[in-house]
């Protein structure tokens, strides 16, 4: 795979359902400065890249941060890096179901804020998803493209028309956000401050996930040492300027939507004329259905490549006639359920945890990258060209932003819910998820592999 092949397969591996999905959470939280965050989220994304291409010169297995942190720290990091890797895997796979559920049932005209809807929708939706994988690689990869087709087709009508409503006409006025009122007579825009912009600056990192396992396939690819730490910033500022596109001739076309929007596929509700309407919200649902498909395939998978390095039972790697890790697609797709039910299919709190449950590879790979400059690591690695600013300064600068981002997030909030009377509460399903996917399956993991020795 040569250098544009890289980059385009960067792009079609990051452009998803976070675009269709976040942008209305970001408005809701820093109004008019909304096309502002999503640049400061590509610079954020871009640095950790650069750590994850870098990585990738020392360390060419299949893994992506399980592969460097076992490499760079032994078996235990390694081994905690993986299941914590398998738990964020399944979230975002849990975000992108709940989206495609919720668009559906929308398009079909019921109520995609009923629980006991939502949930007999997911599970169908996991059902049709496990009979694909069953069916082969074939049927994947048919839907793999007719979904690519869809997404760029929606993202570019949505810039092209906005564009195109804008010279025709005054535009909204930005200031509009400034009077918005909730029922309690409150701003619905909050008074900016560091919390307020790290909350939104997580949020539309989301839609730049992804990145983070394009390294995944350096084994075939031309020269990685030298073309992934380039095309990977490369495609994320491609990216980065469909984004601000999207976002920026949104809020100047209906602000007020963006924000107040109840729909699933927000990109749709900045628009009054109904044949636009229908072809965001078509396009979305084809990127979020085939985006699922490569979900429900990769994800299993991370948790069978520990299965195969004997770091869980190996009856996971165990595969149908067809080649799926059956037991390890029933895990995930589990998880992939329980999470979002946790947090009672919020779409804006599951896309910030999904984002946050990452950031446990974002400290360990820029970490891992430092020591395999130093010839530190743990394990053999390959004897690669060595760079002091790929390999050092901007994994500094990486593991700071993300630690600094950590601090600054506002945690109480996004593990709480709002009661009817307008109070708050503790969101205890959320912590238990949370507590059971970063605590308890790791000490499990520890148990059963110190067993095995």
């Amino acid at each position: 795979m040569k250098f544009w092949s890289i980059v385009l397969l960067t792009i079609n591996g990051i452009i998803g359902t976070g675009i269709f999905l976040s942008p209305g959470a970001v408005a809701k939280l820093v109004g008019d400065k909304a096309a502002m965050i999503y640049l400061a989220a590509a610079a954020f994304a871009a640095v950790l890249a650069v750590s994850f291409a870098a990585a990738s010169k020392y360390v060419v297995k299949s893994g992506a941060a399980y592969a460097y942190s076992k490499a760079a720290f032994g078996d235990e990091v390694g081994s905690y890096v993986g299941i914590t890797r398998v738990v964020s895997a399944s979230i975002a796979w849990g975000v992108l179901a709940t989206g495609v559920v919720k668009t559906a049932l929308s398009i079909f005209g019921k109520d995609s804020s009923d629980m006991k809807t939502v949930t007999i929708g997911f599970i169908t939706l996991m059902v049709v998803l496990l009979i694909i994988n069953l069916i082969g690689t074939k049927l994947l990869t048919i839907i793999s493209n007719i979904s690519t087709i869809g997404k760029i087709g929606a993202l570019g009508i949505t810039i092209i028309a906005g564009i195109f409503i804008l010279v025709f006409s005054d535009g909204a006025n930005l200031q509009d956000l400034t009077i918005l009122k909730d029922a309690d007579g409150k701003n619905i825009i909050p008074e900016f401050t560091t919390s307020v912009f790290v909350t939104a600056l997580v949020g539309a990192f989301y839609a730049f996930t992804g990145f983070e396992s394009v390294a995944s396939g350096s084994a075939d690819m031309e020269k990685p040492e030298k073309n992934l730490p380039r095309a990977i910033p490369l495609a994320i500022g491609i990216i980065a300027l469909i984004y601000f596109g999207i976002v920026f001739v949104s809020m100047y076309i209906d602000p007020v939507a963006m924000v107040t929007s109840k729909e699933p596929v927000v990109l749709a509700s900045v628009f009054k004329n109904q044949i636009l309407q229908k072809i965001i919200i078509i396009g979305a649902l084809m990127s979020m259905f085939g985006i699922n498909v490569a979900a429900s395939f990769l994800t299993p998978r991370v948790f069978e490549a520990m299965a195969q390095e004997k770091q869980v039972p190996e009856f996971f790697t165990k595969r149908t006639k067809g080649g799926l890790p059956l037991t390890s697609f029933i895990l995930t797709a589990g998880i992939a359920v329980i999470i979002p039910l946790a947090f009672n299919y919020n779409m804006a709190g599951i896309i910030i945890i999904s984002s946050i449950s990452r950031f446990i590879q974002f400290i360990i790979v820029p970490l891992a990258v430092i020591t395999f400059y130093f010839g530190k690591s743990k394990e053999d690695i390959l004897n690669a060209n060595k760079n002091v600013i790929t390999d050092v300064i901007i994994p500094i600068i990486g593991l700071f932003l993300t630690i600094l981002l950590l601090v600054k997030f506002n945690w109480a909030q996004q593990f709480s819910t709002k009661l009817d009377d307008g109070t708050t509460t503790l969101n205890i399903k959320a912590v238990v998820s949370m507590v059971i996917g970063y605590v308890i399956l790791p000490i499990c993991l520890r148990i059963y592999m110190r067993g095995k020795k």
